[in-house]
């Protein structure tokens, strides 16, 4: 696009207008003589396009021209000019003569006049002064350009500028946003691998203490039931009766010990959660009383879990105890089973990728504060009254699930009830038949048994225990020293514990199995440490301590019997 105030094809020429005689010749000779260029316009024609364009340096019109020219029309050219030029004319007229349009134009225009006759010098001194002009009027144009350019690229860089920081701004803002939203999700990950470091830490602590105990546990169960079998006096039959109910509370509380710090020995099977939950309706509505009303809501398409069918009872019976507690009033207390295809974003730092089966119970009760909320796994932590409660109950829920495979979440608000939720690994597998547990009785067979444990008082026990129910029996205090017994004699049954300094039950068990691959073996322990041993134990009998001396009998009889029927 051409700039109307810029000169278009500037030159240097003059055009003479002059249309009588031989002035124009005469008046652009003279000029030529003085290095001026000079074109002759006989009609002016080329004028008004000079004048409009910006181009010549000027023009020399003698009174006849101007007065032939259209006065209107170059009144308008002269001032349509572009805003630098000034287009100079130079009037030749004759002294004393009236001159039509004069007066018009040297009011508008730039005018130098000339009398004739005149001297050439005169005519060469105006043209060149006209030049002059005319060079710095183009000048002043290009000076005028050159500021328009700048003050364009000024607005250009300055709206680019603008964009580019509005651009900025912006990036800025949705960075802070990511940014503030990673430090969110940051901070709840640290809330929550502290949550789980510290749960971890105080679950390595109950462990340690729920094995410890239940081998205390166990030599006094088992010292009062071999008493009580061996007394017939009522009083200390009755005082004995006590103690022993009190050491099987003792060992109820180990157990959830252990299921919280998830060093239970659990036996996962594939399990349909709606049948577990819809057999254990009755039991439910006796337990929570009938002030709780129990709804369930479950799932038709509901998958499989691989999850201890009995364990999921008990912390099913927890929670549902738990949510009558916090309606003294009565309230709801509601079931639903449903289908997670994957693992929900908020716990995705808890849970393997894979799908999921949840089971929801919610109450209408009175809800958590969130200092209780931020507590409410912890071991012993209870909000109830003095004696009406150990806090492990939501803790060996925590334990069970997390041992699992999966875990446990709990949505409370002040006044507007909770919601637990268990998160369960789906399994494709179907659940084999349940075996009839047989319980063999003592046959007085006097078969040899070789019994294993660490500690002096579990082990005198053990072997009065056996030795009462009619078998015989050679102790050990270790591992070395049972492979010595056994390499000494011939055994029908190895009973040993799990976790022994030195050699583990485990490592005997696979050096024993090495030389006698059909020597029947019972585990027994205070926790049987899964994680640990990995499958060696998932599969094997455990018997979980403290025992009873009628455990004692069955579970050596049915190893025994299934020996016997290889």
């Amino acid at each position: 696009m051409t700039n109307p105030d810029r000169p278009a094809m500037m030159t240097d020429d003059f055009l003479v207008v002059a249309p009588t005689g031989r002035d124009a010749d005469v008046t652009a000779q003279v000029l030529r003589s003085a290095d001026i260029a000079a074109v002759a316009d006989a009609d002016g024609t080329a004028l008004f396009a000079a004048i409009a364009g910006g181009t010549h340096a000027g023009a020399i019109l003698t009174d006849d021209a101007l007065s032939r020219l259209d006065q209107e029309r170059l009144l308008a050219a002269i001032a349509a000019q572009a805003p630098w030029s000034d287009f100079p004319f130079i009037l030749l007229s004759k002294r004393g003569e009236p001159r039509r349009g004069a007066r018009e134009v040297e009011a508008v225009a730039n005018v130098t006049l000339l009398e004739r006759p005149l001297h050439p010098a005169s005519l060469v001194s105006a043209a060149r002064a006209a030049l002059r002009a005319r060079q710095r009027q183009r000048l002043a144009a290009r000076h005028f350009e050159d500021r328009e350019k700048a003050r364009a690229e000024l607005r250009d860089l300055a709206d680019t500028l603008e964009a580019k920081v509005e651009a900025r701004t912006r990036e800025l803002a949705a960075a802070n946003d990511r940014l503030t939203a990673e430090i969110a999700e940051r901070e709840r990950a640290e809330a929550r691998l502290v949550q789980a470091q510290k749960m971890e830490a105080i679950g390595q602590l109950t462990g340690g203490i729920a094995h410890d105990f239940n081998n205390l546990l166990t030599a006094v169960i088992g010292s009062l039931d071999l008493l009580l079998r061996r007394t017939d006096d009522e009083k200390i039959r009755r005082l004995a009766s006590m103690a022993l109910q009190a050491g099987e509370r003792g060992a109820t509380l180990t157990a959830q010990l252990l299921s919280f710090s998830r060093r239970q020995h659990l036996s996962p099977v594939p399990v349909e959660p709606n049948q577990v939950v819809a057999s254990m309706a009755d039991l439910l509505a006796r337990s929570i009383g009938a002030a709780v009303t129990v709804e369930l809501d479950l799932a038709d398409d509901i998958w499989r879990a691989m999850v201890d069918p009995t364990q999921l009872e008990v912390v099913l019976l927890n929670l549902a105890i738990n949510a009558r507690d916090a309606m003294p009033s009565g309230g709801v207390v509601r079931i639903a089973t449903r289908n997670l295809a994957a693992v929900p974003d908020a716990l995705t730092a808890e849970l393997n990728p894979g799908a999921y089966v949840a089971i929801e119970v919610a109450d209408t009760g009175a809800g958590m504060t969130p200092a209780v909320l931020a507590r409410a796994f912890e071991p012993f932590f209870t909000t109830k009254g003095q004696g009406k409660g150990t806090g492990l109950g939501l803790a060996q829920v925590y334990g069970f699930a997390r041992q699992s495979g999966g875990t446990v979440r709990i949505v409370s608000a002040e006044n507007e009830g909770t919601v637990i939720t268990l998160y369960l690994p789906r399994t494709t597998e179907v659940a084999d038949p349940v075996a009839i547990e047989r319980l063999a009785q003592a046959t007085g067979s006097r078969q040899r048994i070789l019994v294993v444990d660490d500690d002096n008082d579990v082990r005198g026990v053990a072997a009065q225990m056996i030795e009462e129910i009619g078998y015989q029996v050679v102790a050990a205090a270790s591992g070395s020293e049972a492979l010595t017994e056994f390499g000494r004699a011939s055994f029908d049954l190895v009973l040993t514990d799990v976790v022994m300094p030195g050699m583990s039950g485990v490592d005997l068990a696979r050096r024993i199995r090495a030389v006698a691959p059909a020597m029947p073996l019972l585990f027994a322990s205070g926790y049987a440490d899964v994680a640990t041993f990995g499958d060696e134990l998932a599969a094997e009998t455990v018997l979980k301590k403290p025992y009873r001396i009628g455990e004692v009998a069955a579970r050596i009889g049915d190893a025994l019997s299934a020996e016997s029927t290889q």
